[in-house]
């Protein structure tokens, strides 16, 4: 069986130290063949920086996949240009630099694509994420692609939710994230895609999803701005790990990941 690990949205400095601590003996334990994360949020719970993507993909991240933050820090966009396995959002307006889409081939030899698209509903209007998604699939699929797994980073659980059902028999995978939640709706859909609404946060969960809860609960209660700080208590790795059929044909399984670290 070929096993694909994807790690829900990795935050801030906690989220690097889960996946350089826990990602080694969770890929040898699975006998994982392809990890791809969410890192949109790695570099101080916002954007990702040089550094940071550089120290992912060496603590064993293979595809690295991100969101509507990605381009919060501009140095990456050069570092994006130069490294096709660092993609964004491929619904971004043509002229937007960087790649939505990476073709890859596993530790077993497989050859896997790796599709990222954003959410519109209550998000920054983008091209649509299902027209979006067709192409870059069928784009992949001339280039040889045996499996596809779809990181749909989105809002509205109606949208990733119907995502999952367009693309239903014609990938191998639809994984939410974005809401830094994990959700308890693992499922393989008719036609053996693999789904999940949102794979959760790979950080600090002593915190209102990321940041330190004190600083957020003084905005709700004051409605005054604050400055976002990342939290750095309860530290969690969360994720789905996703089975393939010999063939590569369909998904046979996905499993709920959680893994935690001491403060």
């Amino acid at each position: 069986m070929i096993r694909i690990l994807f790690l829900g949205d990795v935050f801030g400095r906690t989220g690097r130290r889960l996946v350089r601590e826990l990602l080694p003996d969770l890929t040898r334990a699975y006998e994982v063949d392809l990890v791809v994360a969410n890192v949109e949020n790695a570099a101080g719970g916002i954007g990702l920086t040089i550094k940071a993507a550089d120290e992912l993909f060496a603590s064993g991240i293979d595809v690295m996949t991100s969101g509507n933050h990605i381009f919060r820090h501009a140095e990456i966009i050069e570092y994006m240009e130069q490294n096709d396995r660092l993609i964004r959002p491929a619904n971004y307006p043509a002229p937007c630099p960087g790649r939505g889409a990476v073709l890859v081939t596993t530790r077993s030899g497989a050859r896997v694509g790796v599709v990222n698209v954003l959410g519109r509903v209550f998000m920054e209007p983008m091209e649509s994420p299902f027209e979006t998604a067709d192409l870059e699939i069928a784009a992949l699929a001339r280039q040889g692609a045996q499996a596809v797994l779809v990181d749909i980073h989105a809002e509205a659980t109606s949208e990733k939710k119907a995502l999952g059902w367009h693309l239903s028999g014609r990938v191998q995978a639809v994984i939410g994230t974005h809401t830094h939640v994990q959700t308890a709706d693992e499922t393989i859909l008719a036609g053996g895609t693999a789904y999940i609404t949102d794979a959760g946060m790979t950080g600090p969960h002593d915190s209102v999803i990321g940041m330190r809860k004190e600083t957020i609960l003084e905005r709700f209660l004051t409605g005054r701005p604050v400055r976002f700080e990342a939290a750095r208590k309860g530290l969690r790795l969360e994720g789905v790990l996703i089975g393939l059929s010999e063939d590569l044909g369909r998904a046979v399984e996905i499993i709920r990941i959680q893994r935690s670290l001491p403060a």
